[in-house]
């Protein structure tokens, strides 16, 4: 073996096509851009959604619905969640500090609690929002809910 013998892997180099260099290139005349028409010449450049000159499907379709640019979206956290905290880590005081470091919300997240599963024991929420059976729930096992 030596420097003069050394070749690329076959197919790891991928020959250049080389256009408009005469007709027995295969690639000259037209430089494989086809007849005529916008996208021949040099300089084209589409629009996003053009369709050449058909009406673009933005705007065929009608326009629908609405989005309200007051609504407030609420990251939903259950009670079983809440119950697999303290029965595995111990956790008594849920807010959105303790969400965070166990990976359950993000920083800029809102917090709903909601009721499914169960809670057995008692434990302070300081969250966002709360359902009104957690509320009823968390309050009758002598915890307390504070909305921040």
């Amino acid at each position: 073996m030596n420097l003069s013998s050394l070749r690329p892997n076959t197919g790891s180099v991928k020959v250049r096509k080389r256009v408009g260099r005469g007709a027995g290139s295969g690639l000259g005349g037209t430089s494989a851009r086809g007849h005529k028409g916008a996208k021949s010449r040099s300089g084209y450049k589409s629009k996003k959604g053009f369709e050449g000159g058909q009406m673009p499907l933005q705007r065929r379709v009608p326009k629908f619905g609405f989005k309200n640019p007051n609504r407030v979206e609420y990251q939903a956290i259950n009670l079983d969640t809440i119950e697999s905290l303290v029965a595995n880590k111990g956790i008594t005081e849920i807010n959105l500090k303790v969400l965070v470091e166990c990976g359950i919300a993000s920083k800029n997240d809102l917090i709903k609690v909601l009721g499914r599963g169960e809670l057995k024991s008692k434990v302070n929420l300081s969250v966002n929002a709360v359902s009104a059976s957690v509320q009823e729930i968390v309050e009758k096992l002598g915890g307390s809910v504070v909305l921040v």
